[in-house]
């Protein structure tokens, strides 16, 4: 059976977080002259918020998994 150390899960962690932040961003993303519905209400700042930080943790995931991997040998 294949044995998961923390920094194999932290490293896949961050890239699933990182990708479903990519596609929410792109799903997004103005099409057809048509905004999203968040655009110019008072959700708007909490969204762009929400998208920083995914992406931070996201990178921050896959460093940590990164530097742990590394670490470890």
């Amino acid at each position: 059976m294949l044995q998961l150390n923390g920094g194999v899960l932290q490293l896949t962690s961050g890239v699933v977080v990182f990708a479903v932040t990519a596609v929410v961003f792109w799903y997004c993303l103005p099409r057809g002259g048509k905004m999203h519905r968040f655009v110019n209400t008072e959700w708007e700042p909490y969204v762009g918020v929400a998208f920083c930080s995914a992406v931070a943790l996201g990178l921050t995931l896959m460093l940590a998994g990164v530097l742990s991997m590394a670490g470890a040998q």
